[in-house]
């Protein structure tokens, strides 16, 4: 059986260094700071993490997701963690996505959400749309193209529908056929110097806004 972490905040005793950072106790002996080699002693045990929750078998909340040629296997890991935190019905992963079964960087970043999450792949994400809105499917593109709304003024037509939302990848985007079969272009406003997020990043703040503020 895997033993819990016990894990503390160590602080570098070497005054000229100071180096606090977090270490299983279980690794603490004969430890020395990594930037100085100075003793370390433990400070203040680390929170509590909240068990998980058990993995339920069926997921309820309206929402799929459609992930658009996104190349890096971190970021679909990612979007993983981010559908199962969010409880997602599925996750479609289109064209040249990476999946699980043939991709084991995945798992770094999912942590087993690979395993709790429902996927397909799909070879076109157009024509995955257009099967999607025969179903009655409300499709959201996150894209900041010419014309989209900003995600947080945005209001869902029918809250009773099962909603999908398309992200890209982030040197090309969403496919430009995908954005006229939208029901909404939504983009995240961007106050700095950059044009866009990550797109795990940008995944994890469309699908908690909607799952947790517009859908309730």
């Amino acid at each position: 059986m895997k033993s819990t972490p016990n894990i503390w905040f160590m602080q570098c005793q070497n005054p000229s260094c100071g180096l606090r950072f977090p270490l299983d106790l279980a690794q603490f002996k004969g430890a020395y700071c990594p930037r100085c080699g100075g003793e370390l002693q433990p400070a203040v045990q680390a929170l509590p993490q909240s068990p998980s929750p058990p993995a339920s078998p069926h997921r309820t909340f309206p929402m799929l997701a459609i992930l658009d040629n996104i190349r890096s296997a971190q970021n679909v890991g990612g979007i993983f963690r981010t559908a199962d935190g969010a409880d997602l019905q599925k996750l479609w992963l289109c064209g040249i996505t990476p999946n699980p079964a043939d991709n084991a960087q995945i798992a770094k970043t999912a942590l087993g959400a690979e395993q709790t999450v429902p996927w397909e792949h799909a070879p076109s994400t157009v024509a995955l749309v257009e099967k999607l809105k025969t179903q009655g499917v409300i499709i959201l593109a996150l894209e900041a193209a010419p014309g989209s709304t900003s995600l947080f003024s945005y209001t869902l037509p029918k809250a009773d529908k099962t909603i999908a939302l398309v992200v890209g990848s982030e040197p090309a985007g969403i496919d430009p056929a995908v954005l006229p079969l939208a029901d909404a272009t939504l983009n995240l406003p961007m106050a700095g110097s950059k044009g866009s997020l990550n797109v795990a990043v940008a995944f994890g703040i469309a699908v908690y806004f909607l799952r947790f503020d517009v859908w309730t």
